[in-house]
This record gives C-alpha cells, structure tokens and sequence, in this order.
C-alpha cells in the first residue's frame, strides 16, 4: 500500500470513530440489549471498522509495470 491509500484509509477510520460515537450518543439504545449500540466502545469500534473499510473503497490501486 502507498502513504495514500494509508492516509485515506486512516482518515476513514477516525471519521468512522466519530461517527460511532455520535451515533451511540444520539440514537443509541434505550433498553440496552442492541448488541452495537448498547456501549459506546462497541459502537466506537464498528464505526472505525466500517469508515475504514468505506473510505478505503474510494482508494486506487497503483498500475503495475507490464513485463515485457
């Protein structure tokens, strides 16, 4: 992988953290059986998994050499 495809990989995964946690704030869950959304550390760490793995889709491979 180049420093890129680390950055916007890593960039993702601290926007998915984020967005874990607002969505654990805001939403969450009430009863406290969700198995995501019931503890802001599980919620925090699903939403930097999934901001990685999206903003890592957004990432072009380099072209490699045609050996002739």
């Amino acid at each position: 992988m180049t420093k890129k495809q680390y950055f916007f990989t890593g960039v993702g995964i601290v926007v998915g953290l984020i967005a874990g946690y607002a969505y654990y704030h805001f939403v969450g869950c009430a009863s406290g059986t969700c198995a995501i959304t019931s503890k802001p550390l599980n919620s925090i760490l699903y939403g930097g998994f999934m901001g990685g793995l999206l903003f890592n889709m957004f990432v072009t491979s380099p072209k490699k050499k045609e050996i002739l």
